[in-house]
C-alpha cells in the first residue's frame, strides 16, 4: 500500500473502455494523486473478472479500513460488461447522468462502486436516427462542467467519431459515424491496401493530400466510391507522386482526408458557417480534424480528453455523494 496516497485518496476515477481501463487517485481538492492503467477491457473480461482486475490495478492505493467511492464510465457499464448502466436517452441534461449509475456486487469491503450509464437515441421529426453512446457522455460532461451553459458543437474523433449538439448544457442530439474503422477497412482489407503506407500530417506533401481530399469529398460526396478507386488508379498511373513511402504516405492521407471529408459533408450541411467546433478526443485526431475543418473555413477548439472525462466523473462523483 502506498501510504502518501492512501491518506489523501478521496475517490477514484476510472475510464473502463473495451480494449483498456485508466484509473485516477483523486484527493478531496481535485488533485490527481496517481494514475496507473491495465489493457484488459471489456472484451477481455468476463462479469466476475472486474474486480480483481480492479484491484490489481489500485489495490496499491486504497487505506487497510473504510470504503472508497470509485465512479466508473465506460465500457464496464455495457450489457457484455460488470453490470449494465442502462441507456439514458436524449434529450437529457448532462449532470445528470449519476442518476443512471448502477452498483455491482463486490467481495472487498473497501470498494463502493459506481458504475455511469451509457446515452441513447431514438427517431423522431427532428431528423435524429437509432444512435448509442458509451464514454463518450461523460467526456461531453466534463466539457459542462468546466464550461457551465456551453452550447454548440463538440466532435469526439475516433474510431467511431461521435458529433453532438449542446445547449445550456443538454445534450439535445448526437451522430455517430463509423470514419475511423471505415478507414482501417479500406486501409487494411481492399484492394487500397497495396498502395498505402503510413501517412505524416505533418509533412507539406501529405498535408496538401489530405486537405485536397477534404475539400473533394465535401464537394462531391456522392463521388466517394469512385474516389476511392482513384487512389489505387493514382498509384498505378501518376509520374509525379514520389517514390517508395513518402508515395504511399501521400496516398494514405488522401484517404484519410476522403473519409473525414465524408463525414463532414453531412455534419457541414447543419453547422453555420461562423460554428466552432469543440474536438475532444487524442492529440493527433483532433489536430487532423482541425486541418480538415479549417480546409472548409471552420473554426475549432480542443480541449483534451483525459481532462474532459476527469471533469465528467468528478461531476457524477458530486452527485452521487451529496
Amino acid at each position: 500500500m502506498n501510504a502518501t496516497i492512501a491518506e489523501r485518496l478521496a475517490w477514484v476515477a476510472v475510464d473502463w473502455g473495451s480494449s483498456n481501463l485508466r484509473a485516477w487517485a483523486m484527493a478531496d481538492d481535485g488533485q490527481v494523486l496517481a494514475h496507473a492503467g491495465s489493457e484488459r477491457g471489456m472484451l477481455s473480461l468476463a462479469p466476475a473478472e472486474y474486480e480483481a482486475e480492479l484491484l490489481r490495478v489500485i489495490g496499491n492505493w486504497l487505506p487497510a479500513t473504510g470504503r472508497v467511492p470509485v465512479r466508473v464510465c465506460g465500457m464496464a457499464g455495457a450489457r457484455q460488461g460488470w453490470r449494465e448502466a442502462a441507456y439514458l436517452p436524449v434529450p437529457t441534461r448532462l449532470d445528470g447522468l449519476a442518476r443512471g449509475a448502477v452498483t455491482p456486487p463486490v467481495s472487498d469491503p473497501r470498494l463502493e462502486i459506481s458504475l455511469l450509464p451509457g446515452l441513447c437515441q431514438h427517431p423522431d421529426d427532428s431528423g435524429r436516427t437509432f444512435d448509442v453512446m458509451r464514454g463518450e457522455e461523460t467526456q461531453l460532461a466534463g466539457l459542462a462542467a468546466r464550461e457551465p451553459g456551453f452550447s454548440g458543437a463538440v466532435c469526439l474523433p475516433g474510431t467511431h467519431a461521435k458529433w453532438a449538439r449542446l445547449e445550456g448544457g443538454e445534450l439535445c442530439r448526437f451522430e455517430t459515424f463509423l470514419t475511423g474503422e471505415l478507414y482501417q477497412l479500406l486501409a487494411s482489407h481492399s484492394v487500397l491496401a497495396h498502395s498505402l503506407g503510413d501517412d505524416d500530417p505533418t509533412h507539406p506533401a501529405s498535408r496538401e493530400a489530405f486537405v485536397d481530399a477534404v475539400r473533394d469529398a465535401v464537394a462531391a460526396p456522392q463521388a466517394f466510391s469512385a474516389r476511392l478507386f482513384g487512389i489505387r488508379a493514382q498509384d498505378l498511373l501518376d509520374a509525379r507522386l514520389p517514390a517508395g513511402e513518402a508515395r504511399r504516405a501521400r496516398l494514405a492521407a488522401r484517404l484519410s482526408g476522403l473519409v473525414i471529408g465524408l463525414e463532414l459533408s453531412e455534419v457541414c450541411r447543419e453547422l453555420p458557417r461562423d460554428s466552432v467546433v469543440t474536438l475532444i478526443g487524442a492529440e493527433s485526431l483532433c489536430a487532423r480534424y482541425a486541418l480538415a475543418l479549417d480546409a472548409l473555413e471552420m473554426a475549432s477548439q480542443r480541449l483534451d480528453a483525459g481532462a474532459a472525462v476527469l471533469a465528467g466523473l468528478g461531476l457524477a462523483h458530486a452527485a452521487l455523494s451529496g
